[in-house]
């Protein structure tokens, strides 16, 4: 068992209900007491997938409508004549030869990676480096498509990236706990439907189990399945 400091065990007495809806766990959630920093917002989904079929992992990414309150540092991976429109729309670096010999090299001091099809074959030797830190572009990842300065643009203000763990559960930032209420809400909405959609067809029974809103150092809210988008 993890020890907990005062505030989250004070902040996990303030939950007393064993389920609540959306609207009302995104209130409990931002006058809970909080520390003098400005927490991310999670949602952790328990979905009805087997982890073990290949067909049945889920990987990707949503723009939410609120934005996750945060910029991100993007490189892209991209041929010469991209590299111009890539660093407008906000990459930190773009490239291609040079800058896989500078990840290769050891740099990795970015959020995301994105790349052009074209550049997939050389970026593909950098596997072991971004590989275990989840920065590898993939076309599943959403993170790979001829528009690099649209990647750019779109990782840069936030898009929230997604991705099932071992026991078939997803985690995602959705915000800030200093957004708006309706923001929150909103934000939560468009992952849920967006997951919902993304549903394999392989799964069997119900594909939603639970759905639990936190914050970064805050107890979870488990949140009623019938508050959310429908057809979950």
């Amino acid at each position: 068992m993890p020890n907990h400091g005062k505030r989250f065990l004070s902040a996990k007495k303030e939950v007393t209900q064993p389920l609540y809806p959306l609207e009302e766990a995104v209130a409990l959630l931002k006058r809970l007491p909080a520390p003098k920093f400005d927490q991310s917002v999670e949602v952790h989904l328990k979905l009805g997938i087997d982890p073990k079929q290949s067909d049945q992992n889920i990987r990707g990414a949503v723009s939410l409508p609120a934005g996750l309150g945060r910029t991100r540092k993007v490189v892209a991976f991209c041929p010469e004549d991209g590299i111009a429109d890539a660093k407008k729309a906000g990459a930190v670096e773009a490239g291609g030869d040079d800058l896989v010999a500078k990840v290769q090299g050891g740099w990795t001091d970015f959020d995301v990676a994105v790349a052009h099809p074209q550049l997939m074959p050389k970026v593909a030797k950098l596997g072991r480096v971004l590989g275990p830190q989840g920065k590898m572009p993939t076309p599943k990842a959403g993170t790979v498509g001829p528009d690099i300065a649209k990647l750019v643009a779109d990782f840069s203000a936030g898009k929230a990236e997604y991705r099932s763990d071992a026991g078939g559960n997803i985690h995602a930032i959705v915000g800030k706990v200093s957004f708006e209420a309706s923001a929150l809400v909103e934000n939560v909405r468009a992952l849920v439907d967006h997951i919902r959609r993304v549903k394999p067809s392989t799964a069997k029974g119900q594909y939603f189990q639970k759905v639990v809103l936190s914050a970064t150092m805050m107890p979870g809210i488990i949140v009623d399945l019938k508050t959310l988008p429908t057809g979950i």
